[in-house]
Protein backbone atom coordinates (compact mmCIF):
# COMPACT_ATOMS: atom_id res chain seq x y z
CA UNK A 1 0.00 0.00 0.00
CA UNK A 2 1.12 3.43 -1.04
CA UNK A 3 2.37 5.14 1.98
CA UNK A 4 0.26 8.08 3.51
CA UNK A 5 2.91 11.11 3.78
CA UNK A 6 4.73 10.75 0.48
CA UNK A 7 0.78 10.40 -1.09
CA UNK A 8 -0.25 13.68 0.57
CA UNK A 9 3.25 15.66 -0.48
CA UNK A 10 2.58 14.86 -4.18
CA UNK A 11 -0.93 15.97 -4.11
CA UNK A 12 0.35 19.21 -2.22
CA UNK A 13 3.63 19.80 -4.59
CA UNK A 14 1.02 18.96 -7.72
CA UNK A 15 -1.82 21.48 -6.26
CA UNK A 16 0.73 24.43 -5.04
CA UNK A 17 2.58 23.76 -8.57
CA UNK A 18 -0.56 24.64 -10.43
CA UNK A 19 -1.58 27.87 -8.18
CA UNK A 20 2.50 28.78 -8.41
CA UNK A 21 2.73 28.58 -11.70
CA UNK A 22 -0.38 30.43 -12.65
CA UNK A 23 0.38 33.49 -10.32
CA UNK A 24 3.77 33.67 -12.56
CA UNK A 25 1.72 33.82 -15.42
CA UNK A 26 -0.58 36.44 -14.49
CA UNK A 27 2.25 38.53 -12.69
CA UNK A 28 4.59 38.18 -15.31
CA UNK A 29 2.52 37.89 -18.69
CA UNK A 30 -0.57 40.11 -17.49
CA UNK A 31 -2.83 37.04 -17.75
CA UNK A 32 -6.08 38.19 -16.58
CA UNK A 33 -7.58 35.65 -13.84
CA UNK A 34 -11.01 36.52 -14.91
CA UNK A 35 -12.64 36.80 -18.19
CA UNK A 36 -14.13 40.02 -19.70
CA UNK A 37 -11.01 42.18 -17.80
CA UNK A 38 -10.66 45.08 -20.21
CA UNK A 39 -7.95 47.46 -19.77
CA UNK A 40 -6.88 51.15 -21.16
CA UNK A 41 -4.74 51.31 -24.80
CA UNK A 42 -3.54 54.19 -25.66
CA UNK A 43 -3.47 54.72 -29.96
CA UNK A 44 -0.49 56.85 -30.42
CA UNK A 45 0.47 58.19 -33.77
CA UNK A 46 4.15 59.91 -34.52
CA UNK A 47 3.73 62.19 -37.16
CA UNK A 48 7.09 63.59 -38.70
CA UNK A 49 7.55 66.14 -41.02
CA UNK A 50 10.62 67.87 -42.88
CA UNK A 51 11.61 69.43 -45.98
CA UNK A 52 14.02 67.09 -48.02
CA UNK A 53 17.23 69.04 -50.25
CA UNK A 54 16.77 66.27 -52.96
CA UNK A 55 19.90 64.52 -51.01
CA UNK A 56 20.05 60.96 -49.20
CA UNK A 57 18.23 60.72 -46.17
CA UNK A 58 17.94 59.50 -42.44
CA UNK A 59 15.78 59.67 -39.69
CA UNK A 60 15.64 58.82 -36.25
CA UNK A 61 12.91 59.06 -34.26
CA UNK A 62 13.43 58.12 -30.51
CA UNK A 63 11.20 55.73 -29.01
CA UNK A 64 9.70 55.71 -25.49
CA UNK A 65 11.64 53.29 -22.68
CA UNK A 66 10.05 50.97 -20.77
CA UNK A 67 8.78 52.66 -17.70
CA UNK A 68 6.45 51.73 -14.93
CA UNK A 69 2.59 52.34 -15.59
CA UNK A 70 2.46 51.10 -19.38
CA UNK A 71 3.57 48.02 -21.85
CA UNK A 72 3.99 48.32 -25.26
CA UNK A 73 3.11 46.51 -28.22
CA UNK A 74 4.98 46.17 -31.64
CA UNK A 75 4.90 49.30 -33.62
CA UNK A 76 4.42 50.03 -37.39
CA UNK A 77 5.86 52.22 -39.70
CA UNK A 78 3.87 53.83 -42.62
CA UNK A 79 6.66 55.35 -45.01
CA UNK A 80 5.88 55.06 -48.71
CA UNK A 81 8.95 54.78 -50.53
CA UNK A 82 11.17 54.49 -47.36
CA UNK A 83 12.88 51.68 -45.99
CA UNK A 84 12.49 51.31 -41.99
CA UNK A 85 13.86 49.30 -39.17
CA UNK A 86 13.68 49.42 -35.48
CA UNK A 87 17.46 49.37 -33.46
CA UNK A 88 18.57 49.70 -30.17
CA UNK A 89 20.03 52.85 -29.20
CA UNK A 90 22.78 53.53 -26.55
CA UNK A 91 19.77 53.82 -23.95
CA UNK A 92 16.95 53.34 -25.82
CA UNK A 93 15.27 51.77 -29.11
CA UNK A 94 14.77 54.11 -32.02
CA UNK A 95 13.42 54.07 -35.92
CA UNK A 96 15.00 54.55 -38.51
CA UNK A 97 14.02 55.55 -41.86
CA UNK A 98 16.44 55.93 -45.34
CA UNK A 99 15.42 56.65 -48.85
CA UNK A 100 18.28 57.39 -51.72
CA UNK A 101 16.11 60.31 -52.82
CA UNK A 102 13.94 62.67 -51.37
CA UNK A 103 12.89 66.48 -52.11
CA UNK A 104 10.13 68.52 -51.34
CA UNK A 105 8.23 68.33 -47.85
CA UNK A 106 8.20 64.63 -46.44
CA UNK A 107 5.99 62.97 -44.18
CA UNK A 108 6.47 59.66 -41.71
CA UNK A 109 4.63 58.04 -40.00
CA UNK A 110 5.00 55.76 -36.47
CA UNK A 111 2.23 53.97 -34.90
CA UNK A 112 1.89 51.70 -31.81
CA UNK A 113 0.20 50.97 -28.86
CA UNK A 114 0.70 51.94 -25.23
CA UNK A 115 -1.07 50.01 -22.57
CA UNK A 116 -1.87 51.12 -19.05
CA UNK A 117 -0.73 48.73 -16.44
CA UNK A 118 -0.77 50.99 -13.52
CA UNK A 119 1.05 47.81 -11.12
CA UNK A 120 3.44 47.02 -14.07
CA UNK A 121 7.38 47.96 -12.77
CA UNK A 122 10.02 47.52 -14.86
CA UNK A 123 12.77 45.15 -13.62
CA UNK A 124 15.60 47.49 -11.87
CA UNK A 125 18.61 48.20 -14.44
CA UNK A 126 21.40 48.03 -13.94
CA UNK A 127 22.15 51.73 -13.50
CA UNK A 128 25.23 52.95 -12.21
CA UNK A 129 24.92 56.35 -9.94
CA UNK A 130 25.52 59.46 -12.55
CA UNK A 131 27.95 61.90 -11.31
CA UNK A 132 27.52 65.92 -12.19
CA UNK A 133 29.91 67.10 -13.58
CA UNK A 134 30.27 71.30 -12.74
CA UNK A 135 29.44 73.72 -15.51
CA UNK A 136 31.26 76.94 -16.89
CA UNK A 137 29.23 79.87 -16.44
CA UNK A 138 30.44 83.22 -17.84
CA UNK A 139 29.39 86.30 -16.24
CA UNK A 140 27.46 87.77 -15.22
CA UNK A 141 25.68 84.59 -14.93
CA UNK A 142 28.15 83.16 -12.82
CA UNK A 143 27.51 85.30 -9.86
CA UNK A 144 23.51 85.15 -9.85
CA UNK A 145 24.20 80.90 -9.81
CA UNK A 146 26.15 81.38 -6.65
CA UNK A 147 23.25 83.64 -5.16
CA UNK A 148 20.65 81.57 -5.65
CA UNK A 149 22.29 78.23 -4.59
CA UNK A 150 23.82 80.12 -1.47
CA UNK A 151 19.72 80.92 -1.20
CA UNK A 152 18.51 77.44 -1.65
CA UNK A 153 21.48 75.27 -0.70
CA UNK A 154 20.71 75.80 2.99
CA UNK A 155 17.01 75.20 2.97
CA UNK A 156 17.39 71.80 1.53
CA UNK A 157 18.32 68.32 2.28
CA UNK A 158 18.94 66.78 -0.73
CA UNK A 159 19.23 66.87 -4.07
CA UNK A 160 15.10 66.24 -4.83
CA UNK A 161 14.73 68.99 -1.88
CA UNK A 162 17.04 71.51 -3.58
CA UNK A 163 15.39 70.78 -7.05
CA UNK A 164 12.12 72.11 -5.25
CA UNK A 165 13.62 75.19 -3.50
CA UNK A 166 15.30 75.90 -6.52
CA UNK A 167 11.89 75.81 -8.07
CA UNK A 168 10.14 78.00 -5.89
CA UNK A 169 12.59 80.64 -6.26
CA UNK A 170 12.08 80.59 -10.25
CA UNK A 171 8.29 80.23 -9.47
CA UNK A 172 8.36 83.42 -7.19
CA UNK A 173 6.28 86.53 -8.55
CA UNK A 174 7.79 89.08 -8.67
CA UNK A 175 10.46 87.38 -10.12
CA UNK A 176 13.80 87.40 -8.66
CA UNK A 177 16.88 89.86 -10.37
CA UNK A 178 19.03 86.76 -10.47
CA UNK A 179 16.16 84.40 -11.91
CA UNK A 180 15.40 86.80 -14.46
CA UNK A 181 18.76 86.95 -15.89
CA UNK A 182 19.22 83.23 -15.76
CA UNK A 183 15.64 82.78 -17.59
CA UNK A 184 16.71 85.05 -20.26
CA UNK A 185 19.02 82.59 -21.79
CA UNK A 186 17.84 79.49 -20.63
CA UNK A 187 13.76 78.00 -19.97
CA UNK A 188 13.16 76.26 -16.70
CA UNK A 189 13.36 72.69 -18.40
CA UNK A 190 16.99 73.82 -19.21
CA UNK A 191 18.17 75.64 -16.09
CA UNK A 192 16.97 74.18 -13.60
CA UNK A 193 19.45 71.02 -14.62
CA UNK A 194 22.34 72.95 -15.05
CA UNK A 195 22.00 74.51 -11.50
CA UNK A 196 21.75 71.19 -9.66
CA UNK A 197 24.72 69.93 -11.39
CA UNK A 198 26.44 72.91 -10.37
CA UNK A 199 25.72 71.88 -7.02
CA UNK A 200 26.94 68.31 -7.50
CA UNK A 201 23.36 66.95 -7.87
CA UNK A 202 22.60 64.72 -11.05
CA UNK A 203 19.90 65.91 -13.15
CA UNK A 204 18.43 65.58 -16.48
CA UNK A 205 16.11 67.28 -19.05
CA UNK A 206 13.42 64.52 -20.46
CA UNK A 207 10.52 64.98 -22.42
CA UNK A 208 7.56 63.65 -22.08
CA UNK A 209 3.68 63.42 -24.10
CA UNK A 210 0.56 64.08 -22.01
CA UNK A 211 -1.59 61.54 -22.95
CA UNK A 212 -5.33 63.26 -23.88
CA UNK A 213 -8.06 61.24 -25.96
CA UNK A 214 -8.80 62.32 -29.26
CA UNK A 215 -6.33 65.19 -29.57
CA UNK A 216 -3.92 66.05 -32.31
CA UNK A 217 -0.83 67.56 -33.85
CA UNK A 218 0.70 67.69 -30.06
CA UNK A 219 3.78 68.38 -28.95
CA UNK A 220 6.50 66.56 -26.27
CA UNK A 221 7.26 68.79 -23.29
CA UNK A 222 10.06 69.01 -21.68
CA UNK A 223 10.36 68.30 -17.62
CA UNK A 224 13.18 67.41 -15.47
CA UNK A 225 14.80 64.17 -13.93
CA UNK A 226 16.54 64.52 -10.38
CA UNK A 227 18.65 61.63 -9.03
CA UNK A 228 17.68 60.97 -5.70
CA UNK A 229 20.25 57.95 -4.63
CA UNK A 230 18.54 54.86 -6.12
CA UNK A 231 16.43 56.11 -8.80
CA UNK A 232 15.28 59.51 -10.86
CA UNK A 233 12.32 61.26 -9.87
CA UNK A 234 10.16 63.77 -12.23
CA UNK A 235 9.62 67.08 -11.61
CA UNK A 236 7.62 69.69 -13.46
CA UNK A 237 9.41 72.97 -13.86
CA UNK A 238 6.61 75.26 -15.27
CA UNK A 239 4.93 74.49 -11.82
CA UNK A 240 5.92 74.56 -8.00
CA UNK A 241 7.44 70.84 -8.77
CA UNK A 242 4.63 68.59 -8.82
CA UNK A 243 5.71 64.81 -9.31
CA UNK A 244 4.51 63.05 -12.59
CA UNK A 245 0.96 63.24 -13.28
CA UNK A 246 -1.84 60.66 -14.42
CA UNK A 247 -1.20 59.94 -18.23
CA UNK A 248 1.58 60.51 -18.79
CA UNK A 249 4.39 58.93 -21.04
CA UNK A 250 8.22 59.04 -20.97
CA UNK A 251 9.62 59.64 -24.47
CA UNK A 252 13.12 60.51 -24.40
CA UNK A 253 15.56 60.09 -21.28
CA UNK A 254 18.92 59.91 -23.01
CA UNK A 255 20.79 60.81 -25.91
CA UNK A 256 20.67 61.13 -28.93
CA UNK A 257 17.39 64.19 -28.72
CA UNK A 258 13.96 63.22 -29.90
CA UNK A 259 14.44 63.36 -33.42
CA UNK A 260 17.35 63.42 -35.92
CA UNK A 261 17.30 64.32 -39.45
CA UNK A 262 19.92 63.88 -41.92
CA UNK A 263 19.69 65.18 -45.73
CA UNK A 264 16.40 67.39 -44.47
CA UNK A 265 15.56 71.19 -42.63
CA UNK A 266 12.56 71.96 -40.73
CA UNK A 267 12.10 69.29 -39.08
CA UNK A 268 9.40 68.12 -36.54
CA UNK A 269 7.42 65.95 -35.02
CA UNK A 270 3.50 65.69 -34.24
CA UNK A 271 1.67 63.39 -32.18
CA UNK A 272 -2.24 62.37 -32.49
CA UNK A 273 -3.89 59.57 -29.96
CA UNK A 274 -7.17 58.10 -29.19
CA UNK A 275 -7.83 55.98 -26.07
CA UNK A 276 -9.60 52.65 -26.35
CA UNK A 277 -10.68 49.87 -24.06
CA UNK A 278 -10.06 46.56 -25.31
CA UNK A 279 -9.55 43.02 -24.13
CA UNK A 280 -6.62 42.29 -21.79
CA UNK A 281 -6.86 38.93 -23.02
CA UNK A 282 -6.50 40.09 -26.33
CA UNK A 283 -4.04 42.16 -25.53
CA UNK A 284 -1.96 39.16 -24.09
CA UNK A 285 -2.16 36.82 -27.47
CA UNK A 286 -1.16 40.28 -29.65
CA UNK A 287 2.44 40.50 -27.31
CA UNK A 288 5.45 39.72 -29.66
CA UNK A 289 6.65 37.12 -27.46
CA UNK A 290 4.09 34.22 -26.50
CA UNK A 291 3.82 33.64 -22.86
CA UNK A 292 5.69 30.48 -22.08
CA UNK A 293 3.51 27.51 -22.34
CA UNK A 294 0.83 29.63 -24.05
CA UNK A 295 -1.52 27.95 -25.90
CA UNK A 296 -1.83 31.37 -27.93
CA UNK A 297 1.18 30.05 -29.89
CA UNK A 298 -0.85 27.27 -31.98
CA UNK A 299 -2.15 27.78 -35.05
CA UNK A 300 -6.13 29.21 -35.03
CA UNK A 301 -7.40 26.21 -36.07
CA UNK A 302 -5.60 24.00 -33.09
CA UNK A 303 -6.33 26.81 -30.76
CA UNK A 304 -10.47 26.20 -31.32
CA UNK A 305 -9.77 22.37 -30.67
CA UNK A 306 -7.65 23.04 -28.20
CA UNK A 307 -10.52 25.38 -25.83
CA UNK A 308 -12.52 22.11 -26.15
CA UNK A 309 -9.78 19.97 -25.00
CA UNK A 310 -8.92 21.88 -22.00
CA UNK A 311 -12.19 21.22 -20.66
CA UNK A 312 -11.93 17.16 -20.34
CA UNK A 313 -10.27 17.10 -17.39
CA UNK A 314 -12.79 19.71 -15.53
CA UNK A 315 -15.59 16.83 -16.48
CA UNK A 316 -13.47 14.08 -15.96
CA UNK A 317 -13.17 15.76 -11.78
CA UNK A 318 -16.71 16.02 -12.05
CA UNK A 319 -17.08 12.10 -13.01
CA UNK A 320 -15.10 10.99 -10.55
CA UNK A 321 -16.72 12.52 -7.89
CA UNK A 322 -20.32 12.21 -8.93
CA UNK A 323 -19.28 7.91 -9.22
CA UNK A 324 -17.27 7.80 -6.00
CA UNK A 325 -18.83 10.43 -3.29
CA UNK A 326 -22.18 10.50 -4.69
CA UNK A 327 -22.47 6.90 -6.07
CA UNK A 328 -24.22 7.73 -9.74
CA UNK A 329 -24.32 4.87 -12.15
CA UNK A 330 -23.42 5.78 -15.30
CA UNK A 331 -23.10 3.81 -18.44
CA UNK A 332 -19.01 3.68 -19.33
CA UNK A 333 -16.59 5.81 -17.09
CA UNK A 334 -16.11 9.17 -19.13
CA UNK A 335 -18.51 8.77 -21.39
CA UNK A 336 -20.84 11.51 -19.56
CA UNK A 337 -17.47 13.61 -20.16
CA UNK A 338 -18.00 13.13 -23.98
CA UNK A 339 -21.40 13.62 -23.94
CA UNK A 340 -21.16 16.90 -21.88
CA UNK A 341 -18.81 18.02 -24.76
CA UNK A 342 -21.42 17.98 -27.27
CA UNK A 343 -23.57 20.01 -24.91
CA UNK A 344 -21.03 22.63 -24.99
CA UNK A 345 -21.69 22.47 -29.31
CA UNK A 346 -25.77 21.86 -29.43
CA UNK A 347 -26.92 23.57 -25.81
CA UNK A 348 -28.27 21.12 -23.25
CA UNK A 349 -32.09 20.69 -24.16
CA UNK A 350 -31.22 20.11 -27.77
CA UNK A 351 -28.39 17.96 -27.45
CA UNK A 352 -31.10 15.85 -24.85
CA UNK A 353 -33.29 15.36 -27.17
CA UNK A 354 -30.57 14.30 -29.82
CA UNK A 355 -28.97 11.63 -27.52
CA UNK A 356 -32.16 10.07 -26.90
CA UNK A 357 -33.18 9.85 -30.16
CA UNK A 358 -30.37 8.29 -31.72
CA UNK A 359 -29.73 6.06 -29.10
CA UNK A 360 -33.88 4.94 -29.09
CA UNK A 361 -33.74 4.47 -32.29
CA UNK A 362 -30.37 2.50 -32.35
CA UNK A 363 -31.62 0.14 -29.80
CA UNK A 364 -34.29 -1.19 -31.67
CA UNK A 365 -32.40 -1.39 -34.52
CA UNK A 366 -29.35 -3.04 -32.30
CA UNK A 367 -32.64 -5.78 -31.33
CA UNK A 368 -32.81 -6.91 -34.74
CA UNK A 369 -29.24 -7.36 -34.88
CA UNK A 370 -28.70 -9.63 -31.78
CA UNK A 371 -30.91 -11.90 -34.22
CA UNK A 372 -28.43 -12.01 -36.80
CA UNK A 373 -25.77 -13.54 -34.26
CA UNK A 374 -23.42 -11.02 -35.50
CA UNK A 375 -19.54 -11.16 -33.76
CA UNK A 376 -18.86 -7.74 -31.67
CA UNK A 377 -17.02 -5.92 -33.98
CA UNK A 378 -19.51 -6.48 -36.90
CA UNK A 379 -21.94 -5.20 -34.55
CA UNK A 380 -20.16 -2.53 -33.62
CA UNK A 381 -18.75 -1.36 -36.87
CA UNK A 382 -22.68 -1.98 -38.50
CA UNK A 383 -24.00 0.40 -35.52
CA UNK A 384 -21.51 3.12 -36.69
CA UNK A 385 -23.15 2.85 -40.20
CA UNK A 386 -26.45 2.96 -38.76
CA UNK A 387 -25.67 6.04 -36.21
CA UNK A 388 -24.40 7.71 -39.13
CA UNK A 389 -27.72 7.31 -40.95
CA UNK A 390 -29.80 8.46 -38.41
CA UNK A 391 -27.91 11.24 -37.67
CA UNK A 392 -28.08 12.12 -40.99
CA UNK A 393 -32.41 11.93 -41.72
CA UNK A 394 -32.37 13.68 -38.07
CA UNK A 395 -30.58 16.70 -39.86
CA UNK A 396 -32.36 16.50 -43.39
CA UNK A 397 -35.58 16.67 -41.67
CA UNK A 398 -34.63 19.35 -39.07
CA UNK A 399 -33.58 21.16 -41.58
CA UNK A 400 -36.53 20.71 -43.54
CA UNK A 401 -38.88 21.65 -40.76
CA UNK A 402 -36.58 25.05 -40.09
CA UNK A 403 -35.39 23.52 -36.48
CA UNK A 404 -32.10 24.84 -37.32
CA UNK A 405 -30.85 23.25 -33.50
CA UNK A 406 -31.12 19.44 -35.25
CA UNK A 407 -28.46 20.24 -37.58
CA UNK A 408 -26.14 20.27 -34.29
CA UNK A 409 -26.22 16.58 -33.84
CA UNK A 410 -23.41 15.94 -35.91
CA UNK A 411 -21.56 17.28 -32.83
CA UNK A 412 -22.10 14.38 -30.98
CA UNK A 413 -19.07 11.37 -31.68
CA UNK A 414 -20.57 8.55 -33.69
CA UNK A 415 -18.29 5.79 -32.08
CA UNK A 416 -19.28 6.76 -28.85
CA UNK A 417 -23.30 6.49 -29.70
CA UNK A 418 -22.55 3.13 -30.98
CA UNK A 419 -20.70 1.70 -28.21
CA UNK A 420 -23.45 3.27 -25.83
CA UNK A 421 -26.15 1.54 -27.84
CA UNK A 422 -23.89 -1.46 -27.78
CA UNK A 423 -23.47 -1.12 -24.18
CA UNK A 424 -26.89 -0.65 -23.29
CA UNK A 425 -28.10 -3.37 -25.22
CA UNK A 426 -26.14 -6.12 -23.94
CA UNK A 427 -27.32 -4.24 -20.65
CA UNK A 428 -30.71 -5.01 -21.46
CA UNK A 429 -30.55 -8.34 -22.02
CA UNK A 430 -28.53 -8.93 -18.85
CA UNK A 431 -29.74 -7.05 -16.26
CA UNK A 432 -33.33 -6.03 -17.87
CA UNK A 433 -34.49 -2.84 -18.70
CA UNK A 434 -34.24 -0.98 -15.21
CA UNK A 435 -30.69 -1.16 -15.04
CA UNK A 436 -30.77 0.38 -18.22
CA UNK A 437 -32.71 3.22 -16.87
CA UNK A 438 -30.54 3.81 -14.30
CA UNK A 439 -27.13 3.82 -15.94
CA UNK A 440 -28.32 5.85 -18.76
CA UNK A 441 -30.11 8.02 -16.70
CA UNK A 442 -27.49 8.34 -13.93
CA UNK A 443 -25.01 9.23 -17.39
CA UNK A 444 -27.02 11.91 -18.55
CA UNK A 445 -27.19 13.46 -15.12
CA UNK A 446 -23.73 13.87 -14.31
CA UNK A 447 -23.27 15.03 -18.32
CA UNK A 448 -25.49 17.87 -17.52
CA UNK A 449 -23.75 18.55 -13.95
CA UNK A 450 -20.42 18.81 -16.19
CA UNK A 451 -21.68 20.51 -18.79
CA UNK A 452 -23.62 23.42 -16.84
CA UNK A 453 -19.62 23.64 -15.24
CA UNK A 454 -17.74 23.50 -18.48
CA UNK A 455 -19.78 26.20 -20.34
CA UNK A 456 -18.86 28.59 -17.04
CA UNK A 457 -17.08 31.74 -18.86
CA UNK A 458 -15.01 31.22 -15.81
CA UNK A 459 -13.52 28.10 -16.35
CA UNK A 460 -13.46 27.70 -19.57
CA UNK A 461 -11.16 30.87 -19.44
CA UNK A 462 -8.84 29.50 -16.87
CA UNK A 463 -8.84 25.79 -18.65
CA UNK A 464 -7.02 27.46 -21.69
CA UNK A 465 -5.33 30.35 -20.42
CA UNK A 466 -3.45 28.70 -17.27
CA UNK A 467 -3.62 24.95 -18.22
CA UNK A 468 -1.16 24.58 -15.01
CA UNK A 469 -4.48 24.73 -13.07
CA UNK A 470 -5.20 21.49 -14.74
CA UNK A 471 -2.46 20.25 -11.84
CA UNK A 472 -4.45 20.81 -9.27
CA UNK A 473 -7.59 19.22 -10.73
CA UNK A 474 -4.84 16.10 -11.19
CA UNK A 475 -4.43 16.29 -7.44
CA UNK A 476 -7.61 16.26 -6.40
CA UNK A 477 -8.46 13.38 -8.59
CA UNK A 478 -5.78 11.36 -7.09
CA UNK A 479 -6.78 12.89 -3.55
CA UNK A 480 -10.59 11.35 -4.12
CA UNK A 481 -9.25 8.36 -5.78
CA UNK A 482 -8.44 6.82 -2.53
CA UNK A 483 -11.64 7.25 -1.03
CA UNK A 484 -13.59 4.07 0.99
CA UNK A 485 -16.10 5.38 2.21
CA UNK A 486 -19.84 5.46 2.32
CA UNK A 487 -21.19 7.31 -0.79
CA UNK A 488 -23.84 9.46 -0.54
CA UNK A 489 -26.55 7.28 -2.64
CA UNK A 490 -25.62 4.40 0.05
CA UNK A 491 -26.20 6.90 3.20
CA UNK A 492 -29.64 7.18 2.15
CA UNK A 493 -29.94 3.52 1.10
CA UNK A 494 -29.09 2.80 4.44
CA UNK A 495 -30.56 5.45 6.32
CA UNK A 496 -33.57 3.15 7.41
CA UNK A 497 -30.95 0.75 9.11
CA UNK A 498 -30.08 3.40 11.52
CA UNK A 499 -33.34 4.10 12.48
CA UNK A 500 -33.98 0.70 13.59
CA UNK A 501 -31.02 0.77 16.02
Amino acid sequence: MTQRWPYLFIMAALFAGGIATAVFRHDTYRIPYLPGTAQSVWQIEAKVEFEASGDPVQVALTLPPVQAGFTFLEGTAASPGYGSHREQGRAQQLIRWSKRDARGIQTLFYKFEAVEAPDFAPPPADETAPTAESLVWDEPYDTAVASLLASAVPRSADGYTLARELLVLMNTTPVDQNVALLLSEWDPPRLLPRLLRQAGVAARTVTALDLQDRRRRQELRELVQVWDGSGWRLLDPQTDGAERPDNLLLWQTSEPSVLEVIGGTNSRVLFSMINQTRSALSLVSAQSANPLLSLYSLPIEEQSLFKLIMLLPVGALVVVLMRILVGIRTSGTFMPVLIALAFLQTQLVTGLISFLLVVATGLVLRSYLSALNLLLVARIATLVIVVIGIISVVSIVSYRLGLIGGLTITFFPMIILAWTIERMSILWEEEGPKEVLIQGGGSLFVATIAFLLMQQPVVQHLAFNFPELHLCLLALILLVGRYTGYRLTELVRFSGMRGAD
